[in-house]
């Protein structure tokens, strides 16, 4: 009898072990779960952004990860760099003025190519021949497998004369490279190493 009685205890002892076991794995399971959502909320809130419109309610805007925008900013920059350094008029000041805002998208190669083409008379002959000529770039193919960007640009020109418009194909190639975000360079790229790879008429369309 007195046995039995011990055998009781014991299996009433391993029981309530067992139990206790169970017991702190609930609660060990409980408390990571919670733990780890609680991180998650934490993390969801972090993308979330309020920004106050006009000072009256607030608005809510999600977060993203800059890096994911960079492919568009860098075809962005260097279409707006072809838009400014090959779009002219027959003004000087307002050649000045765009070659002034292409430059600052683009290292000393842009400057020398321009140099070039006015010790060569062209912007005079623009000026003179009261010309205009519009640039509108069709694609902008980057590598981004390798740092510096290496980017080809493929554009049609036209130059419009009082007698007729003449379209020109143009090709270029660059390398691209990060830089400082400004007023003056929104993108926060630098262009180096500038080409004209290619540009011939295409066609004369007489007015």
């Amino acid at each position: 009898m007195e046995f039995k009685t011990l055998r009781n205890i014991e299996n009433s002892f391993q029981q309530i072990r067992l139990y206790a076991v169970v017991f702190a794995i609930l609660c060990i399971a409980v408390v990571g779960y919670a733990v780890w959502q609680s991180y998650r909320f934490a993390e969801d809130q972090r993308q979330k952004i309020y920004v106050l419109d006009n000072g009256k309610s607030l608005m809510l805007a999600l977060s993203q990860d800059a890096s994911i925008n960079r492919p568009v900013e860098a075809r962005e920059h260097v279409r707006r760099f072809h838009e400014l350094f090959f779009t002219l008029a027959p003004d000087k000041h307002a050649i000045e003025s765009n070659m002034k805002r292409a430059f600052n998208l683009a290292d000393k190669s842009a400057f020398d190519y321009y140099k070039d083409l006015s010790e060569k008379g062209y912007y005079s002959r623009i000026i003179s021949g009261n010309v205009q000529q519009r640039t509108e770039v069709d694609s902008v193919v980057c590598n981004f497998d390798r740092y510096p960007y290496e980017v080809k640009t493929y554009s049609k020109q036209f130059i419009i004369r009082s007698s007729n418009v003449t379209k020109r194909n143009l090709v270029t190639s660059c390398y691209l490279v990060n830089s400082v975000r400004s007023d003056n360079n929104p993108q926060g790229f630098n262009i180096e190493k500038f080409a004209v790879l290619e540009n011939t008429d295409l066609e004369i369309i007489e007015r």
